[in-house]
């Protein structure tokens, strides 16, 4: 198996909802939601590349840094690299439903965690996306983390509960999907939380609580004060809103207000292993990857997700040796260099 394989295969099977396009920057799908584009004029997916585009990384040669150590602890886990695989469902309108629901994430945890890392599943007006989810963590011997949409707090407690028996070692709502056109095509009501409403959906359960979909400063803080562990700097791949900025551009804000009080995860973007890194250096402790593991699934099955996840992470190593990082914890804002006017 090899990338160029993985995508030839891959791109039979979307049949044309993702083109698997030489640059996967959001133009050719445009618009395309349901599918795998961005919303409206697609300027929020494009964002996500283009900010990432932005920084330009520091080449040091001069050191030590030969064999780096890509392992972290996350949620109790031991993982091998910090790039876990974003929650993703709608195979049927979002990917052609070559694939079922719980074909498509079963790939998804098991090639995570063969690769040493952890999937993360989502859910959908569709009651099959969640518990094929749950049905695939649980599977995988709960090595795996659901997210639930921002339903009515009782259905979302309710999904917490089964994600408590399915063994998982945390459990999130991405609060982005409040506006959810696909949601909306199921009749699933969904909308924004309080601070009140957040602090009592962190106090119904004993596992980490993630909260997806933080793109500023003040929410950040909300989340860190309403006791979640973890928050995703993501726009929803740019799904949700047209014209919002990109991860990479409100991530090291979000990161001098409340790195340390809790875990930084950020999605949205990445193609490679440099990405990767620019995200970790900008802030984040970990990153989660969608649409590159689509097309491992669709490709390859679980097989094609471990390659992908075990390509990025070698390309993460070899940016770490080229930029003088022997871990994880040594990639902060040396390693970049930013564009005139854009901050680190």
């Amino acid at each position: 198996m090899n990338w160029k394989e993985l995508r030839e295969a891959a791109r039979k099977k979307l049949k044309g909802y993702c083109r698997v396009c030489p640059s996967c920057d959001g133009r050719a799908c445009a618009g395309e939601v349901p599918g795998m584009g961005g919303t409206g004029t697609g300027a929020s997916f494009m964002a996500n590349i283009e900010a990432l585009a932005r920084y330009r990384l520091n080449l040091r040669t001069l050191h030590g840094a030969r064999n780096p150590d890509t392992s972290l602890t996350l949620f109790g886990k031991e993982l091998t690299t910090p790039i876990l695989a974003a929650p993703m469902t709608g195979v049927t309108y979002n990917m052609g439903g070559a694939l079922t629901e719980r074909e498509f994430i079963g790939m998804i945890m098991s090639g995570a965690r063969q690769a040493g890392t952890l999937g993360m599943s989502g859910d959908s007006g569709d009651p099959v996306c969640y518990t094929s989810g749950l049905e695939a963590i649980a599977a995988e011997g709960g090595h795996g983390i659901p997210v639930i949409k921002p339903r009515e707090q009782q259905a979302i407690i309710e999904r917490i509960r089964r994600a408590e028996e399915a063994g998982a070692p945390a459990v999130g709502v991405d609060v982005d999907g409040a506006g959810l056109v696909t949601m909306a095509l199921f009749g699933q009501p969904v909308g924004p939380k309080t601070a009140d409403e957040l602090r009592e959906l962190v106090k119904a359960t004993r596992l980490p609580f993630i909260v997806k979909g933080i793109m500023t400063v003040d929410e950040a803080e909300l989340a860190a004060d309403a006791g979640t562990a973890a928050i995703v700097v993501s726009n929803h791949g740019g799904r949700i809103l047209d014209h919002t900025p990109g991860a990479a551009e409100v991530l090291p804000a979000i990161a001098r207000a409340v790195k340390g009080r809790v875990t930084i995860l950020a999605d949205g973007g990445i193609r490679s292993g440099v990405d990767v890194l620019k995200l970790l250096a900008l802030g984040a402790d970990a990153v989660l990857v969608g649409r590159p593991l689509v097309v491992g699934a669709f490709g390859g099955g679980a097989e094609g997700v471990k390659f992908v996840l075990e390509k990025l992470t070698g390309e993460l190593k070899q940016a770490m040796i080229l930029t003088g990082c022997a871990s994880l914890s040594d990639i902060d804002e040396r390693v970049l260099r930013p564009y005139p006017g854009i901050e680190c």
